[in-house]
C-alpha cells in the first residue's frame, strides 16, 4: 500500500473522540489541530519498523503530534512504574500546555468497537469485535487503575525528577474510536457518546453470504490499517475470494474488518463477526 504509515497517521487524526468533555467522570483531552508534514514518518518514529501492535503504533502518533506542536512539550512517554521489580502500570503521558501553564497526565486509548443491541443498555453495547473487551470495561480501568497510578508512592521519584506536584496535575483521556451498528440502526442517535465516531456497520457471516453482497468487490486490511480510510484500499477481490479469508479469521476467532467497493467508487466499512 503506497502512502502506508502516513495514511496510518492520517486516519488517526480523522478519528473523532468518543465523547466530547466529560463522561462518568472521564475528561477528554482537547487536541487542538496543528498541520503537520507526514513524510518521512519511518525516520520520526524509528520504532513503527518493528511495533505492529494498532494501540502502540497510535500512542506513537500522538506522541509525534505532541512534539511537533509549539503548544505543548512532552515531559515523559510510556513511563513504567514498579515496585519491587513488579510492574504496578504504566503512565502514557505526562505534557505541559505551555499556553495554560498546565501539566496533564494523559491516558491515550485507540478502539474499534461494535454496537450489540442484545445487552440491557447503550454503554454496555460497545464492545470489541472479538467479544474481548467493552467499552465500559476501558472506563473503569482508566478510572481504577491507570489514573489512580499517579498516587502511588512508586510514581513520585519520578514526578520529582520532573519537578512536579501531582496535586497539580490534571488527568485526562484522549479516548479515540470506530464504531460500527447494525445496518438498521445506522440513523439512530446514540445519547451518550459522539456520533461522529460511526464509521461503518457489522453484520453476521450469513447476512454476508446473501445476494446482497455478491456484486461488490473486498479488501481485508491488517490490522495496523484499519485506521485507513477505504478509498486507499489494494488488490480488491470478489465476493468468493473474500468468503475464503474471513473464514481464516473465524477460525482464529477473530472478526475481520472489510473494505466494501461498490459502483461509481463507493467505499464502506464493515466487520463480518465471526459470533
Amino acid at each position: 500500500m503506497k502512502n502506508r504509515i502516513a495514511n496510518q497517521f492520517q486516519g488517526f487524526l480523522n478519528t473523532p473522540p468518543l465523547w466530547r468533555d466529560s463522561l462518568l467522570g472521564l475528561q477528554q483531552f482537547q487536541l487542538p489541530k496543528n498541520h503537520l508534514n507526514l513524510e518521512n514518518l519511518e525516520t520520526e518514529i524509528p520504532s513503527l519498523a518493528s511495533n505492529f501492535v494498532l494501540g502502540k503504533r497510535m500512542e506513537s502518533f500522538f506522541e509525534l503530534y505532541i512534539k511537533k506542536h509549539q503548544r505543548f512539550k512532552l515531559l515523559a512517554g510510556n513511563i513504567q512504574i514498579s515496585r519491587e521489580k513488579i510492574t504496578l502500570g504504566e503512565l502514557d503521558f505526562l505534557l505541559k500546555d505551555k499556553v495554560q501553564n498546565k501539566v496533564f497526565h494523559i491516558e491515550m486509548v485507540y478502539k474499534f468497537y461494535v454496537y450489540d443491541p442484545d445487552f440491557p443498555n447503550e454503554m454496555q453495547r460497545w464492545i470489541g469485535p472479538n467479544r474481548k473487551d467493552t467499552f465500559l470495561r476501558k472506563l473503569e480501568k482508566l478510572k481504577q487503575k491507570q489514573f489512580p497510578l499517579l498516587f502511588k508512592p512508586e510514581t513520585a521519584t519520578l514526578l520529582k525528577s520532573l519537578g512536579l506536584n501531582r496535586d497539580e496535575i490534571i488527568q485526562q483521556t484522549y479516548f479515540k474510536a470506530n464504531l460500527f451498528v447494525p445496518q438498521k440502526l445506522q440513523q439512530n442517535c446514540f445519547s451518550k457518546i459522539n456520533t461522529d465516531c460511526i464509521a461503518g456497520s457489522w453484520v453476521h457471516f450469513e447476512e454476508f453470504t446473501s445476494a446482497a453482497y455478491w456484486d461488490f468487490e473486498f479488501f481485508s486490511p491488517k490490522k495496523q490499517d484499519w485506521p485507513i480510510s477505504p478509498e486507499f484500499g489494494e488488490t480488491w477481490v470478489t465476493h468468493s475470494e473474500i468468503i475464503k479469508e474471513i473464514k481464516e479469521h473465524f477460525q482464529m476467532k477473530k472478526s475481520p474488518l472489510i473494505w466494501v467497493k461498490k459502483p461509481g467508487n463507493k467505499f464502506e466499512r464493515l466487520f463480518v463477526v465471526w459470533w
